[in-house]
């Protein structure tokens, strides 16, 4: 535990000192809820107000920023380089640093939520959310599936200098079919049909139920089955596939 404590606090250095990735996985959600919020926070979307709408959008576009995006990049990284190699060579057990690294990006998503609620507070007069305990557990739920899916990708993506390509490949156009910036209700129809496989979709339906609606979680099962089946594929790829050796050299 002292070495897992000890990782933790040395990622969570790491990520800050990191200013590009702490930018475009941490603080991109905020500058894009100022920017939308301000562009039509005041109209009604889904029968909702469109900034309450957007901050549970921003929440779920920063869990698959963070969660999956920036931790697939990390490991890319680190695996390319031999960081990774290295590590699995020290008395530090793979379980530890594993549980290290995703503790970290969970508190920094953690961290993110909260700041995403106060600036709604803030800067559009949206209340706290009043289900907390239901809404705490969804985004676990949600972040713990996005951390799955992020180490599982890894496996497709053979070198340093192409991580950050694959990874903004799939979760950008995934944010934005998902619903996460606008109420994809008027989106084609073979753009919905897509939303409807995306992990992302029902994290975003769970969190929106919950946060804008007051429903409790035990009343999504739909959501949250599909969400943990996601989750739960990812860890599969991740368990048969994730590499510690670099492709390259």
């Amino acid at each position: 535990m002292r070495l897992f404590w000890h990782e933790v606090r040395g990622e969570l250095l790491l990520y800050s000192r990191s200013r590009e990735l702490a930018f475009f996985t941490f603080l991109l959600p905020m500058v894009f809820f100022v920017l939308l919020g301000s562009t039509y926070g005041n109209d009604t979307v889904d029968g909702v107000k469109g900034s309450r709408f957007l901050e549970a959008g921003m929440i779920g576009y920063g869990a698959i920023s963070i969660a999956f995006a920036g931790l697939a990049i990390v490991l890319v990284i680190r695996r390319e380089t031999g960081i990774l190699k290295r590590l699995r060579a020290t008395p530090l057990p793979a379980a530890a640093y594993i549980a290290a690294v995703l503790s970290a990006f969970l508190v920094a998503f953690a961290v993110q939520v909260v700041g995403l609620v106060l600036l709604g507070r803030i800067a559009f007069g949206i209340a706290l959310p009043d289900r907390v305990g239901s809404l705490v557990l969804a985004l676990l739920l949600g972040a713990v599936a996005f951390c799955g899916l992020g180490i599982g990708v890894t496996a497709l993506i053979r070198s340093a200098e192409g991580a950050s390509a694959v990874v903004n490949a799939i979760y950008l156009p995934t944010a934005f079919i998902a619903g996460a910036f606008f109420s994809p209700r008027h989106f084609p129809q073979v753009l919905r049909a897509i939303a409807d496989v995306l992990p992302l979709t029902y994290f975003l339906r769970l969190v929106r139920n919950v946060m804008l609606h007051g429903h409790e979680i035990w009343s999504q099962g739909t959501n949250v089955a599909v969400l943990a089946a996601w989750g739960l594929a990812g860890v599969i790829v991740a368990l048969r596939s994730f590499r510690w050796e670099p492709h390259e050299g």
